[in-house]
């Protein structure tokens, strides 16, 4: 059980304290129920037992995949056995790449094996492998000031990481820019602000008016390891050797459950997370624990006999890490219902300690979603800021759907982003359990308002 006798004390606390509510407005109108919900999550250890098992039985979920197939068929039968409503597979066509073998191998100035991942729609070397003269840059501009230097060499960008947003561009980008200059092949310091030896993978693209490269990630320690040995003025050689493919779309699902409102069924309040993950680690927090903490939310709804008045469905997304395909794939199954969208809460930033959400919409909205943070202050999760939402949830929120995302602690996100180390021994039972608490009363008392959140005008 995970349970906190400190938790749940200071719940009783903040409720006993209360004024009563027609004097507290939303707030005390939901106190009693926030307060349920809060507890049963935090003293229920199904949560994670259930994300466990999703990643030791079925590992790594990357879209194209038998593991990510046989995955959704599981938690498609769970859901049925939590007697959710409208449980079902929704048809999407995803891409399928597969990465095959790779390697990368220091040759000069000493023979070395570097540890590496090729990132995500690479194409592949020969079979023989690249072995070219490493040029390392720390940006894309340095890069173009030493162009003719790159011209038939591999380029390494040892760019540090500064955050996700600016750093990851190496990343996306970096096999269009190192192809501009000439180079043969791309390399990245691998996107983190943490390394043990652990490279990171994820997207990349490429751009029609150049050649498209080979592209991989190193890890920080080897990156920074050559980039020193270039500023001593030593000869870098390097084979980098990789069989990676890009095979036709194949179907996957969107995985959808409802609790059905009790009032207004047609009106729609969705959360959750996505399914699928790279193909490294066992994706425990990118995504399955988002997804299985959205799950859960509805399923405590459901054994506390809390029905709101609209219907609560969570979506489990496939295919955002290479593609969007459910997220597009959702919008446009449900365009025509999207008027009736309340609200969309997203969960992709890891379930580590929840602090609160960010809100992207109109501002009485936001003075609203603000008055229900504050029953989550007895977990710390009472914090609203804007903007918020998310990758899955951005097509329906560009046609006017309010969203959210949940906030959590990211100090540690980004260590384990997209590696063979995104395992569930790197998440907290209890910090788990509050982003359950966080999801659930925020969907549940959204979803059982008198009035649906107003929307900002278009």
């Amino acid at each position: 059980m995970i349970h906190s006798a400190r938790l749940l004390a200071c719940v009783a606390a903040v409720a006993l304290a209360s004024p009563v509510a027609s004097q507290e407005g939303i707030a005390g109108r939901y106190r009693e129920t926030a307060n349920r919900l809060i507890a049963a999550a935090t003293s229920d250890s199904a949560t994670f037992a259930r994300l466990t098992r999703l990643t030791d039985a079925f590992g790594s979920r990357f879209s194209g995949s038998e593991s990510l197939e046989r995955a959704i068929d599981w938690i498609l039968g769970e859901m049925k056995k939590d007697s959710l409503e409208n449980v079902r597979g929704e048809p999407v066509m995803v891409p399928h790449w597969v990465r095959g073998s790779e390697s990368l191998r220091l040759l000069v100035p000493r023979p070395r094996a570097l540890s590496m991942l090729g990132l995500g729609g690479s194409i592949a070397t020969p079979p023989e492998g690249i072995t070219a003269d490493v040029i390392v840059v720390g940006s894309f501009e340095e890069l173009r000031e030493r162009g003719e230097d790159a011209r038939g060499k591999i380029v390494l960008f040892d760019a540090p990481f500064t955050s996700y947003g600016q750093t990851v561009a190496y990343r996306v980008n970096g096999a269009i820019e190192a192809a501009r200059v000439g180079a043969v092949a791309s390399l990245i310091r691998s996107v983190t602000p943490y390394s043990q030896q652990t490279p990171h993978t994820g997207g990349m693209r490429y751009d029609s008016s150049v050649t498209r490269i080979p592209h991989a990630a190193m890890t920080v320690e080897d990156a920074m390891m050559l980039h020193r040995m270039q500023d001593r003025g030593e000869r870098i050689r390097v084979t980098l050797t990789m069989s990676a493919r890009t095979l036709p779309d194949v179907q996957s699902r969107n995985i959808v459950a409802e609790l059905r409102g009790s009032e207004l069924p047609n009106e729609v309040v969705v959360l959750g997370g996505h399914i699928d993950s790279w193909d490294v680690g066992t994706g425990a927090m990118d995504d399955a624990g988002g997804s299985v903490a959205a799950w859960e939310a509805v399923r405590l709804m459901k054994q506390l006999g809390l029905r709101p008045r609209r219907t609560v469905r969570v979506v489990l997304w496939t295919n955002e890490e290479n593609g969007l395909r459910g997220a597009t794939g959702y919008r446009d199954a449900h365009r025509t219902e999207l008027d009736d969208h309340v609200l969309a809460i997203e969960s992709d930033a890891g379930v580590f300690r929840p602090t609160g959400f960010g809100f992207g919409g109109s501002d009485s909205a936001f003075t609203i979603v603000r008055e229900i943070a504050r029953l989550l202050a007895p977990i710390g999760a009472d914090t609203i800021t804007r903007p918020g939402g998310g990758a899955d949830i951005g097509p329906i929120m560009a046609l006017g759907v309010p969203g959210m995302g949940l906030q959590v602690d990211g100090t540690r996100y980004f260590w384990y982003h997209h590696t063979d180390a995104d395992t569930i021994d790197k998440l907290d039972p209890a910090e788990v359990a509050r982003c359950v608490a966080a999801l659930a009363v925020m969907a549940f008392i959204v979803a059982d308002l008198p009035e649906p959140l107003p929307r900002a005008a278009r």
